[in-house]
């Protein structure tokens, strides 16, 4: 039985099969599903977990070579939380395009993990290093 880490084994699954320069989601409640690719929510209420909250749990143990972002997650969120964004991904290149053109690169991702975040444009697609 796992006793740190990522306990969810779906989740688990879903990061041994990236691999150098694939992507993977983690969106926020409202994030469109796409049937192509696998997705798994761990939704729970309003805010629980968040997008943060994911990021911060793989990122010991998952690679990130960059990561894309909507532009609109910048002017429509407070500068706090922005900031807290770029504060976990220092060191990391974060490209920020029109949240259509963020869309356009879902469905080459191997997978999507769909948060409980209600933050605006809280998306985030990571590319593996």
């Amino acid at each position: 039985m796992l006793k740190t880490g990522i306990l969810n084994p779906a989740i688990n699954s879903l990061l041994s099969r990236v691999r150098h320069t694939n992507t993977l989601v983690i969106a926020d409640r409202g994030f469109p599903y796409w049937p192509e690719i696998e997705t798994i929510d761990i939704s729970l209420v309003d805010d629980i977990p968040k997008v943060l909250d994911v990021l911060a749990a793989i990122r010991s143990n998952f690679s990130i070579g960059r990561v894309f972002a909507a532009h609109e997650f910048l002017t429509s969120n407070r500068q706090a939380t922005t900031d807290a964004l770029e504060h976990m991904l220092s060191g990391i290149t974060i490209t920020y395009e029109a949240h259509l053109e963020f869309k356009r690169r879902v469905p080459g991702a191997i997978g999507l993990i769909r948060t409980g975040d209600t933050t605006q444009y809280a998306n985030l697609i990571l590319e593996s290093a």
